[in-house]
Order: C-alpha cells, then structure tokens, then sequence
C-alpha cells in the first residue's frame, strides 16, 4: 500500500481501507476460496488506487466492491479455461445462484460494469442521488436529508440522471 503521507495514502485510509474488513467479510460470503481473498482484496486496493489517479470516484465503497467481485470471477473464469476447476468445484463455490448459468454470471458482470460506468458518467449531483437511491436503497427524504437539500431536488436529480442513464445504454445499442 501507498505510503501514508502521499497523497494516494491518504486517500487509500479515507476513502478504501475502512471498508476492508466489510469487504473481505461479503467475499467470504460469496467465495469458498479463502486462500485468495486476501489476493483478491490486494489486487481490488491496487486497482482502485490506480483508477482513482485517473477518473474521479465517486462511490469509491460501490467501486471497490464492484472491482473485487469481477476480479473474483475472472480468476473463477481462468481456472474454468485451465481446467484447474471442475463444474462440480465450481457449484461448491457458491458463486452462481444454483439456476444460473455461466454466461449469464458473465453477462450480468459486464452489465455490472457497464451500469457504474454510466454512473461515474453522471454530474456530481445526480452521481450521488442515483447511488444513494439506487445502490443503497435510500428514500427521497432520507436522501434529501443526508445531503441537506429538497426533497424537491432529489427527484429532479435523481429524473436527470435516470434519463442520462438510458441515454448512455441508448448510445451503446447505435
């Protein structure tokens, strides 16, 4: 990890190693594999550093967490590929809801992935509405509340950024 002075380090204890105990509880939750949790979260932590020198994060908890499952299934999917899994190892993971499949695991990961890129596209505004309502499952006067403005303005936001939303998913199907 980054130096605690710099600037990555401190951005690393404020924003990430807070949720590490959490994230490493919900990975042990959903993958039986706890030898490479702690790789897992390493890989995460490297990941989401380095985004962070680039792309403003937002929701930097949402994004280490959405960041630590796609590593976790990739190295799922690698294994697969090398044959170092078996179908049968694969159901004892724990990964996969028992009635889905492979591909639609796959799918629903890179739609994972598409859905918080077209988030972190959104206005600062809009980007915290949408992820407070949507991500955490807050109420428009508790959203209102917690970022001290109307309840008024949370649901124009939160329309605004809906529509921006379906526009970015719109431009992927031209």
């Amino acid at each position: 990890m980054p130096p605690e002075n710099s600037k990555q380090g401190i951005w690393f204890a404020t924003y990430l190693q807070p949720h590490e105990a959490m994230l490493r509880a919900w990975l042990r939750s959903r993958f039986s594999d706890d030898d490479a949790i702690d790789d897992i979260v390493q890989e995460a932590f490297l990941k989401v550093l380095s985004a962070s020198e680039t792309t403003k994060i937002d929701s930097p908890k949402a994004f280490l967490f959405a960041t630590a499952r796609n590593i976790a299934l990739g190295r799922i999917r690698k294994q697969t590929v090398r044959s170092e899994l078996s179908l049968a190892d694969i159901d004892a993971l724990g990964v996969l809801d028992e009635d889905a499949d492979v591909s639609r695991e796959v799918a629903r990961s890179e739609e994972l992935e598409l859905l918080t890129h077209a988030i972190q596209s959104l206005p600062a505004r809009c980007r915290q509405i949408i992820t407070l309502r949507k991500i955490y499952g807050l109420s428009q006067k508790e959203i209102a509340s917690e970022l001290d403005i109307s309840v008024n303005t949370v649901e124009t936001q939160g329309t605004i950024g809906m529509r921006k939303i379906a526009q970015f998913f719109n431009q992927l199907d031209k």
